[in-house]
């Protein structure tokens, strides 16, 4: 047996090649459960902005916000601030066309920040 024992050049190549291969399965794997956990926190915030507009038109004689805005305003105020995406975005509200139908529509634009186009969160999105 050799005096001085230790590691080769060769063998530390190769456990950080090894490393680096592990490391980058973890990455690739986190970066999808990132953008997976950002749809379901913009599914929540709109399921319970929904919410809070139903409450408000039961409050107001079945009459709808005209903004998001107005939950935080007047005598109650339904959310204490309107909180962005989780892109850091603001939510967009369709007010209802009929005052007979709860026909609203509370969104995100999802990772783009545009809306109108397939990454749009509403909370009956598919997920990815």
């Amino acid at each position: 047996m050799k005096a001085n024992s230790g590691f080769t050049l060769i063998e530390l190549i190769l456990v950080t090649v090894i490393i680096g291969i592990l490391a980058g399965m973890v990455v690739a794997n986190y970066s999808g459960r990132i953008r997976e956990a950002q749809i379901r926190a913009a599914k929540g915030d709109i399921s319970t902005l929904s919410t809070q507009v139903d409450l408000y038109a039961l409050d107001h004689n079945d009459s709808y916000p005209k903004a998001l805005e107005d939950l935080i305003t007047g005598k109650r105020r339904y959310v204490r601030e309107l909180q962005p995406d989780p892109w850091g975005n603001a939510y967009y509200y369709t007010p209802p066309t009929d005052i007979l139908k709860a026909d609203y529509k509370i969104y995100s634009a999802g990772p783009d920040g545009v809306p109108g186009n397939e990454d749009d969160v509403t909370s009956t999105s598919p997920m990815p």
